[in-house]
């Protein structure tokens, strides 16, 4: 019992270590977000040279771009330490004092899911972004009285997929304000190349391709992916995977050629059977599939419009001619022209 406990121990801790290995360390090593990796070194060099704080950091886009990793990298460059939390893990004013409090000069703090700060944390930040101290009331009753509390001069990083419901006071306090794009087939696959050699695993370039074809543009999809294909590999004892092993594989996932898994299918799916392809709101369609609307909206809906599968219409959302294509489903609207 002890001996499994240990090996079990054992296997985390090597599971842990490959997901740390996964992340790059420096500007050079991150693949991918080209110019924004240039504006970012400008800004890095500058801030170094002048011997001072980076300016705040806010980096927005759809889940699983590498914001958290980017940060982690920042500070990196920067050669200060990085403090990671998150908007629902600060409940009250007293924990966003107790992180900024452990802050040296020059330190980052990391805020993913900015969006989600409680109103009272999130003006407590105002004048520590702008002005690095805070006001805090101590005591009760008649003895209460106000602490002017200083702080060092460091660095917020706030990520988010939902920039639009950043207030905008907090949104102007941001130096430095940067969207993270899709990334391209090719970042996608030198990505697979890099974490198949961590895994310890082979794979060839037209491997790489076909899943980073199917990845969503998303590298957090790609290595998830990679990890469950590798699993078929290992299965059917193939010591290289080439195209044909992940064609195999993700069509057994349910994830077809575009990187539409079941979910999508079962969204487009339902827009068309029952709305004749929309226009539809986003709440009918998370209650029809059984999601939260925030799921839909974060998860899903961004790369269906980014491929041009769905568009957005003052009256809701409606299936477009290069879905129905995809899903082999005659179109109303090419046969009326012919």
């Amino acid at each position: 019992m002890t001996d499994d406990l240990l090996r079990d121990s054992d296997s985390d801790a090597a599971e842990s270590s490959i997901e740390r290995s996964l992340r790059p360390h420096s500007l050079k090593q991150y693949i991918g977000q080209v110019a924004l990796k240039t504006r970012l070194s400008v800004y890095i060099e500058a801030a170094k040279q002048r011997e001072e704080a980076l300016d705040h950091v806010l980096l927005y886009g759809p889940p699983g771009l590498g914001k958290t990793t980017l940060a982690i990298v920042i500070a990196n460059e920067m050669a200060v330490n990085i403090r990671t939390t998150s908007g629902p893990a600060i409940e009250k004013s007293g924990d966003l004092l107790a992180l900024l409090n452990e802050l040296a000069p020059g330190d980052v703090l990391f805020i993913d899911e900015i969006h989600r700060l409680p109103k009272p944390v999130e003006e407590m930040l105002y004048s520590a972004m702008e002005d690095f101290y805070v006001d805090i009331v101590v005591g009760e009753g008649p003895s209460a009285h106000p602490v002017h509390f200083p702080l060092p001069p460091f660095t917020l990083i706030g990520a988010t997929t939902r920039a639009g419901m950043l207030s905008q006071p907090l949104r102007d306090r941001f130096g430095i304000v940067e969207h993270m794009s899709y990334y391209t087939v090719d970042e996608l696959a030198e990505i697979v190349e890099r974490s198949s050699k961590i895994f310890n695993m082979q794979i060839d370039q037209y491997g790489a391709l076909e899943l980073a074809r199917r990845s969503r543009g998303t590298p957090r999809i790609a290595n998830r992916l990679l990890r469950r294909v590798r699993d078929f590999a290992m299965v059917k004892q193939e010591a290289v995977i080439d195209d044909r092993m992940v064609d195999y594989a993700l069509n057994l996932l349910k994830v077809d050629e575009m990187g539409l898994d079941q979910v999508d299918h079962k969204i487009l799916m339902m827009m068309i059977n029952h709305y004749h392809g929309g226009p539809v709101g986003v709440q009918t369609i998370a209650a029809n599939i059984g999601e939260e609307v925030d799921t839909v909206e974060s998860m899903y809906e961004p790369y269906l419009l980014q491929i041009g599968f769905i568009q957005r219409t003052p009256r809701g959302r409606m299936v477009t001619a290069s879905a129905y294509r995809h899903l082999q489903i005659p179109f109303e609207g090419e046969e009326t022209k012919r």
